[in-house]
């Protein structure tokens, strides 16, 4: 038989495994929340925005894309977005005479693609760089942005669909068809320049669930940063704004958040320059818009919701009478 001491020291020992258990439930379920709480890879995503000088050698301006490749990629971003023509020039300016005809060098412009793609395997670089893509003669071009993959691989192309009268009327062919891609789990869209002008094709991506939409522009016109953080706001996502060095005093490049405030912007002083900034979902500053805003806004577009509590009523209907 135990004897009260044996007892005791028994319960002692049951009451400390006891306490031990319960400190690694405790310690357990600490670690399960926090691991919980903590952002993944699909909650944020590192992306660089180029304002480089865009001349129209093909051969100079992919000088100048590469170099800003490897400073992103040096900063950790997965993904650079470039300006409208960045890599062929664009017709603004003097550009309309260096471009006449489109007697253009095109197969200097497909090699400095093309080692542009290489590179963007070695770095693992996501690039999106604008250019005139040639079709079959005698039809004009399309204004695009191509879309490499970190793979090097043509992982698709935005041909600009909404043109300005006179690039519809002497310069481009219009393309005919948005475009989506995939990185890291945020889904991409693609608008060029005067398209900013169509809230339709922001609606449409905003349908499609679009993370991020990339305007890559050549313009002067400082309404167009304005209406880019509108478009961010309405359609609560992140913005990408890309624009020439040469055009940055109007509208510098930078990245716009899903609640239409800048998260970070290049000098507007005709500079060269590259923003880095991170989409980051887990945001407290963004939970408004995104946890919020976006999904109440995507259920009421379905029109099914207001739909449902629309009322059948005489004073309603009546509209001549206060």
């Amino acid at each position: 038989m135990l004897d009260a001491c044996e007892i005791a020291e028994g319960g002692r020992n049951v009451t400390s495994r006891l306490q031990s258990a319960r400190s690694s439930v405790l310690t357990m379920a600490r670690e399960f929340i926090e691991l919980q709480l903590m952002p993944t890879q699909e909650d944020r995503l590192r992306i660089a925005v180029a304002q480089t000088q865009v001349s129209f050698d093909p051969r100079v301006n992919g000088a100048a894309i590469r170099a800003q490749m490897r400073e992103a990629a040096d900063a950790g971003a997965r993904l650079i977005q470039f300006t409208e023509g960045a890599m062929s020039g664009y017709p603004s300016g003097p550009g309309k005479q260096a471009l006449a005809g489109w007697n253009v060098d095109w197969e200097a412009l497909r090699e400095e693609l093309e080692t542009t793609a290489a590179l963007a395997a070695d770095l693992r670089l996501w690039t999106i760089v604008g250019s005139n893509h040639p079709l079959t003669p005698p039809n004009r071009p399309h204004n695009s942005l191509y879309v490499i993959s970190d793979e090097g691989a043509l992982a698709g192309r935005y041909d600009k669909r909404l043109l300005s009268y006179t690039e519809v009327t002497d310069w481009y062919a219009p393309g005919s068809r948005f475009l989506t891609f995939d990185v890291d789990g945020f889904r991409f869209g693609c608008v060029l320049c005067i398209e900013i002008q169509f809230p339709e094709l922001f609606v449409e991506y905003a349908r499609e669930s679009v993370d991020v939409v990339l305007l890559s522009t050549f313009s002067r016109d400082p309404m167009f940063a304005i209406q880019a953080q509108g478009h961010a706001a309405c359609g609560a996502f992140w913005l990408g704004f890309s624009t020439p060095s040469q055009c940055s005093v109007a509208a510098p490049s930078g990245l716009i958040g899903p609640d239409g405030r800048w998260v970070s912007k290049a000098p507007s002083d005709g500079s060269s320059a590259l923003v880095i900034a991170d989409l980051d979902r887990t945001s407290p500053a963004l939970s408004g818009a995104l946890e919020y805003a976006r999904p109440w806004r995507a259920r009421a577009r379905t029109g099914e919701l207001h739909q449902q509590a629309r009322v059948n009523d005489p004073r309603s209907a009546d509209l001549s009478r206060f």
